[in-house]
């Protein structure tokens, strides 16, 4: 009786408190009482009320991630475009609104292999030459190629309409090529040299000397030489008197003879001999044997073709004019002695241009020193402001003396000869499309922004 009695206490006592309790509360406060304490559904709400902002960064993580990868590959693309355009530049012998032209077709090819065809789909190619902005803004060797395109949203449209624009930006600076003056002597001390004070203006171009001489170029006294670029195999001296845009370089490779292939062509027999007036004249294509000599006074006109001059010398003295396009002079010798060459003096006018056409075998070189003739034969060219020579002056055995071309006058003019000595001044470019000039070294790009 008494464990029976114990037992029914115990059990009472164990159930009291929650007999107690609930005579405490109402039924309904004590279900959100539990509630309060019930702590296994709290995940759930809270993760409900966050997932508008776990969506969200979600979303603008895949979006960014997209968004990135587009201007990865659209850096590459304006990378490859700025430095194909670079390489363009620095190749081509032409004007500036060709070469703008050119740059834009360049720079879009290049672009449109990566995806981004310019003017579709939102795509935008920009080239600026030189760059509208940036520490190279004032080389006009730099190639500036921005790419932009508005990017769609997809999970972040829940935020905002407006696309995204994706942009890249390169520059690249183009080297070499362009040149328009070439010494081609392997060795000779002084190839390129300026004698008394000349001031040397390369427009544009480039002035390179073949000679591994330590004075491959040597620029003393008051000369100055003012070029897109100075190098040579050797070394060069006086490099304080030389203002250029990509710098003076040295130890670099050669310059191949560009006209190395072109032919003199046969000689026929004589129609001049010993060729010499001082009178106004007009003459046509033929060999003049001993040369022509314009004297004080002469006006000669040279119709259109080659004119061979085998053996002598062409001579246009002070006071003499001598005109002639599209003409060639080749200086040679139908005996392979005695080869001909030149003397333009001082005060004499000379307008020559080369022939253009396609089909002309000499075309865009005007005075054409024969390959066999033997180096060092001596060509002075010292007409002054008053020379003007268009297309190439080619005497790649030749010690040329030259001062000459009027800088208003000629933007297309190439001077190639064994050794080069500059007396005076002078002014060459490289701006004439279709001249038939053929371009002068090799060309290459750097992306540096």
């Amino acid at each position: 009786m008494r464990q029976t009695k114990g037992s029914d206490a115990s059990a009472l006592a164990q159930t009291a408190p929650s007999t107690s309790r609930a005579s405490k509360f109402p039924p309904a406060i004590g279900a959100l009482q539990r509630f309060r304490r019930d702590q296994s559904g709290a995940y759930v709400v809270a993760v409900a009320l966050a997932m508008p902002v776990l969506v969200g960064f979600a979303g603008l993580a895949l979006d960014i991630g997209s968004w990135y990868n587009t201007q990865q590959t659209m850096q590459g693309a304006a990378d490859s475009a700025a430095a194909s355009a670079g390489a363009a530049y620095a190749a081509s012998p032409y004007g500036a609104t060709f070469l703008n032209n050119m740059l834009n077709l360049q720079a879009d090819s290049v672009a449109s292999t990566y995806g981004f065809i310019n003017a579709v789909n939102g795509v935008s190619v920009t080239v600026n030459n030189p760059p509208l902005s940036g520490p190279n803004a004032t080389k006009f060797n730099a190639i500036e190629v921005i790419i932009s395109q508005p990017q769609r949203r997809f999970f972040t449209s829940l935020f905002s309409s407006d696309p995204v624009i994706v942009r890249a930006r390169s520059v690249a600076l183009g080297y070499g090529g362009l040149a328009c003056v070439l010494a081609l002597d392997p060795t000779a001390t002084g190839a390129v040299t300026t004698q008394g004070t000349p001031s040397v203006t390369l427009n544009n171009c480039s002035l390179f000397s073949d000679s591994n001489s330590a004075t491959s170029v040597n620029v003393s006294g008051s000369a100055t030489i003012s070029a897109l670029a100075v190098g040579a195999v050797g070394g060069v001296s006086g490099a304080s008197n030389i203002t250029t845009v990509q710098g003076v370089t040295t130890g670099d490779s050669p310059i191949s003879d560009p006209y190395a292939n072109v032919p003199v062509g046969s000689i026929g027999p004589c129609d001049y001999h010993n060729y010499s007036t001082k009178g106004t004249i007009t003459l046509n294509p033929g060999v003049f044997c001993g040369g022509m000599s314009l004297q004080a006074g002469a006006n000669v006109t040279l119709n259109p073709g080659v004119y061979y001059m085998d053996q002598g010398s062409l001579t246009v003295n002070g006071s003499a004019t001598l005109t002639g396009v599209g003409v060639t002079i080749i200086f040679t010798s139908s005996t392979g002695a005695n080869y001909a060459t030149a003397t333009i003096n001082g005060g004499a006018t000379v307008n020559l241009s080369p022939p253009t056409s396609p089909s002309a075998p000499t075309r865009g070189i005007t005075l054409f020193g024969d390959h066999n003739m033997p180096v060092g034969t001596a060509f002075k060219l010292n007409g002054g402001a008053s020379q003007n020579i268009s297309g190439a002056t080619y005497i790649p055995k030749g010690a040329v003396q030259f001062a000459g071309n009027n800088s208003a006058a000629t933007s297309c003019a190439q001077l190639i000869g064994n050794t080069l000595t500059f007396s005076g001044a002078a002014s060459f470019a490289v701006n004439c499309p279709n001249s038939g000039m053929k371009p002068m070294g090799s060309s290459a790009a750097k992306v540096i922004e």
